[in-house]
């Protein structure tokens, strides 16, 4: 029997079948996928195979075949540096959620999940939450990082859950396809599932005013059914986003402004950062391309782990300056 992965808590798995009946699964055995070490085998959204079996207290299944998968979405394990874990599996787009301070979602952290998707195949949209608590300040850098992404080419929306500003448009581009919620805890994931699917009743908590941080609400990684022909896995707020397994070669193909200058070096090794006649410093000094994008691209270069809250705005605003020096 085939189904979806629609639930993974680790031992166990919320498979749905072919049918749309819900069966909880063991996995059997170990699985090991061919080039991949990852610390959970079996993601959400993948397609597997498995048999059933009869216990005293109910009807479960053994999953013992996982189907090839159209991509993945990865990050670093984040108690084994050398494995990864698998965030969720089969999608047709990844909306990162993005609050300014309430909590504060960091360029870096944003350039590196952004990475993260262009180097697996999958379409990234960013979705700036929360935008009914922004003052003046703050709204003048939600624009600015809004102009930012959206110069580069990125898709971004302006969203405000409780006063369902920006949902219905949301709502729209997700029919017809899987897409994942991603972001630090606290930026409101669960929040606008509950504002798109009321139903669903998925539990939110209040952002902490003494750290500006948000608790963890979503424990596992779980797909939903909407009731607008969609699909959406909701997951567990991320602190830090590893880059995973990127040649220092490959790495600036990853961001689409540089990929698109990079024949312009003069060396075709060109790492872009001390090389004589570069084409992406020529145009940082320009103003052609964002410092705060290019601050990331060293950190991931230089192999340095993301921390959460390790920037602010006003240090990204002022890059070019520090960077000149």
């Amino acid at each position: 029997m085939t189904g979806t992965v629609y639930k993974s808590t680790g031992s166990w798995y919320t498979v749905k079948s072919e049918k749309g009946d819900f069966l909880e699964c063991r996995m059997k055995g170990k699985f090991r996928i061919k080039g991949i070490k990852s610390t959970n085998p079996i993601a959400v959204g993948d397609i597997v195979d498995y048999e059933l079996e009869e216990t005293s207290d109910a009807l479960t299944g053994t999953i013992h075949k996982i189907h090839e998968r159209k991509n993945y979405i990865v990050r670093k394990s984040v108690n084994l540096s050398k494995q990864i874990h698998i965030i969720a599996s089969n999608i047709d787009q990844v909306f990162l959620l993005v609050t300014i301070d309430n909590p504060p979602t960091t360029t870096s952290f944003i350039d590196r999940f952004l990475v993260t998707a262009e180097a697996y195949g999958i379409e990234a949209v960013l979705i700036f939450n929360k935008i009914d608590t922004l003052n003046d300040q703050t709204l003048d850098d939600q624009l600015y990082l809004q102009h930012i992404y959206q110069e580069i080419g990125y898709k971004c929306l302006r969203i405000s859950s409780t006063e369902n500003k920006g949902v219905d448009q949301l709502k729209e581009m997700m029919i017809g396809k899987v897409s994942m919620f991603s972001g630090h805890s606290g930026v409101g994931k669960s929040t606008l599932v509950n504002a798109m699917e009321p139903s669903l009743h998925l539990k939110t908590t209040v952002i902490s005013e003494q750290s500006k941080q948000g608790q963890h609400t979503t424990t596992f990684a779980e797909m939903y059914d909407l009731s607008f022909d969609a699909r959406i896995i909701d997951t567990p707020g991320i602190k830090g986003f590893g880059i995973v397994d990127m040649e220092p070669s490959e790495i600036s193909g990853y961001f689409p402004e540089f990929f698109k200058l990079k024949d312009q070096c003069k060396f075709n090794n060109c790492l872009h950062k001390e090389e004589p006649h570069c084409a992406i410093k020529a145009a940082l000094e320009k103003d052609e391309i964002a410092w705060s994008r290019y601050n990331s691209y060293l950190k991931i270069l230089e192999g340095d782990e993301e921390h959460y809250r390790t920037d602010n705005y006003g240090e990204d605003r002022a890059a070019s300056d520090e960077t000149r020096k």
